[in-house]
This record gives C-alpha cells, structure tokens and sequence, in this order.
C-alpha cells in the first residue's frame, strides 16, 4: 500500500510531482546553506545537489506529463484507479 501517493487505499495521498517539489526545496535551502563553504568537501556536496536537483527537476516534469496525459485521457482523478489494477 502507498504510504504517501494518491491510491485507491489512500485516497487523501499526494500526487508524485508534489512530493518531489517539496524534496526539491528542500534540497535548494540546504545547498544555500552551504554555497559560500569554500572546503573542498562543501563543494563537493554542493555539486551533488545540484545534480540531483536536475534530476528532481526531470523527474518533477515525467510526473506531470503522466498527470497531463491521465486527466487527458480519462479526466481528473476521483479516487479509483485510471489504469491498472485497483489492489
């Protein structure tokens, strides 16, 4: 059962780009706590959060088009599952 997305047993459940939004500030207000930490060891987290903000951001973009395409489809979602199998 998803403890955190929409789904059929958790109807009150987020959807994945909101998730990954929240992730995504949450690693911006860290990396600007450290962007002026000159240590090579900052710098070297700091470039590893920005790529996995990319990557959040990517991400981020996919489940959103998966929405688009869903509420496209089949129109927005009420509870039961669109596609799939309802579990």
């Amino acid at each position: 059962m998803p403890r955190f997305l929409i789904s059929d047993d958790n109807p009150a459940g987020y959807k994945l780009e909101d998730i990954l939004a929240v992730i995504r500030a949450d690693v911006i207000t860290k990396s600007a706590k450290i962007a002026n930490d000159e240590r090579p060891e900052a710098q070297h987290v700091l470039a590893n959060n920005v790529r996995v903000l990319q990557l959040l951001t990517e991400a981020i973009d996919l489940a959103r088009d998966s929405t688009r395409t869903l509420d496209r489809a089949f129109g927005p979602a009420h509870g039961a599952p669109r596609i799939g199998e309802a579990v």
